[in-house]
C-alpha cells in the first residue's frame, strides 16, 4: 500500500528536505490513488509532525487517527501532482502543495509561499530541532513561476484554483531570503493588497560589469537584491547578521562603487526600515521618483491595507 503526503505535510515535507530529486521528471509519472488509508509504519516512515496529511480516494474508507489526517480526492490527478520520494511514498509537487495550501491561508501568506518555493531558501520545517542562527536555509529553487503557471492552469476548478491563480500574478523569482521576500512583497503589491505598487523588479539577477567598472573590480558579476535594468535602480537589504565586520562593510563599498561606475542608482534598506511603516513609505516614495511612478493612494484605506499586510508577514506564522 503506497502513502501520498498532502497539504501541511507536504509543505513541511519540502522545508526539511529542501531539494528535489534529480531524475524527479520520471517520478512525476502518472498515479492512481489507493482506496484505503498506508499502513501506519509506511506514515512514520517520513519524519513529520503527527497526524500526516494523506490522501485517499475512497470517502467510505476515511477514519479518524491520531496519525494520520486524511483527505478525500475528488479532484482530477495529473502527471504533476505527485512526486514519489521513496519506496512506496509519494509527496504532492512543491506545484501541488501550493495549490493545496491556496485552500487555507490567506492570499499574502500564499505569495509569501510561492516567494520561497520559488526561491532559494527554505523556512525551517515545524519540527526542526536546530534551526540555523539566521531562521532559514539556502537551497535550490524547487519551482518556479513558469512551472507554477503551467501546473495551475491545468487545474480548473479545483479546490484553491482562483486563489492560487490570483497570487501566480505577484510572484517573483528568485528570492535569498525571507525578509527579501518581504521587502519585494511590501514595495509590489498593489495598494488594495497593502503594498506600494511598485514596477516588480528582477531578484539577484545577474549583473555585469562594464569595462570602466571592471578596472576597479576583480568580480565577474554582482547581483542585487532587488534589481530594476530599464532603471538602473537596485536595492540591497543591509542585514545585520550578513553585513557587520570589516570584511563584508570592504565588500560592500567595493560592489556599491563600481555599481555606480555603471550608473547603478543603490538605495539600502535597513531592518529597521523594513519593520517601520513610516520609514518604508519614505523609501517607497524615493523608489517610485527613480521609476518614474506617483504614489497614489488614499491614505486611510491603505492604512488599513498595509497594516493588515504586515501583521501576515511579520505576526502571522
Amino acid at each position: 500500500m503506497e502513502a501520498f503526503i498532502s497539504h501541511i505535510s507536504a509543505l513541511e515535507y519540502w522545508r526539511k528536505h529542501r531539494t528535489i530529486p534529480e531524475d524527479s521528471a520520471e517520478r512525476r509519472s502518472g498515479v492512481l490513488l489507493p482506496d484505503n488509508p498506508p499502513a501506519t509504519e509506511l506514515v512514520l516512515r517520513a519524519g513529520l509532525t503527527l497526524p500526516v496529511h494523506i490522501i485517499i480516494s475512497n470517502p467510505i474508507a476515511r477514519w479518524s487517527s491520531k496519525t494520520m489526517q486524511q483527505h478525500v480526492l475528488t479532484d482530477k490527478v495529473t502527471t504533476g501532482c505527485f512526486l514519489k520520494v521513496e519506496d512506496e511514498l509519494w509527496v504532492s509537487s512543491p506545484e501541488y502543495c501550493f495549490l493545496q495550501m491556496a485552500g487555507s491561508l490567506s492570499l499574502a501568506k500564499l505569495i509569501e509561499l510561492g516567494y520561497e518555493f520559488c526561491g532559494a531558501y527554505s523556512l525551517p520545517a515545524a519540527n526542526d530541532a536546530n534551526p540555523p542562527d539566521r531562521g532559514f536555509y539556502y537551497r535550490k529553487q524547487l519551482t518556479s513561476t513558469k512551472k507554477l503557471e503551467a501546473f495551475i492552469s491545468d487545474m480548473s476548478g479545483v479546490r484553491g484554483y482562483q486563489k492560487a491563480k490570483r497570487a501566480l500574478r505577484y510572484l517573483i523569482d528568485n528570492s535569498a531570503s525571507p525578509m527579501e521576500t518581504k521587502l519585494s512583497i511590501l514595495l509590489t503589491l498593489p495598494y488594495l493588497l497593502g503594498g506600494f505598487g511598485l514596477i516588480a523588479p528582477e531578484l539577484n539577477s545577474r549583473i555585469i560589469p562594464s569595462k570602466t567598472a571592471r578596472k576597479s573590480t576583480s568580480k565577474s558579476f554582482y547581483t542585487c537584491d532587488l534589481f530594476w535594468p530599464e532603471y538602473s535602480l537596485a536595492v540591497e537589504y543591509d542585514s545585520a547578521q550578513q553585513h557587520t565586520g570589516s570584511e563584508h562593510i570592504n565588500s560592500d563599498a567595493k560592489k556599491k562603487n563600481a555599481l555606480t561606475l555603471m550608473g547603478i542608482t543603490v538605495i539600502t534598506v535597513t531592518k529597521q526600515q523594513l519593520y517601520s511603516t513610516v520609514e518604508l513609505e519614505k523609501v517607497a516614495r524615493i523608489l517610485a521618483t527613480c521609476l518614474d511612478k506617483r504614489l497614489r493612494f488614499k491614505k486611510k484605506s491603505f492604512v488599513v491595507n498595509h497594516s493588515e499586510l504586515r501583521r501576515q508577514l511579520f505576526y502571522e506564522h
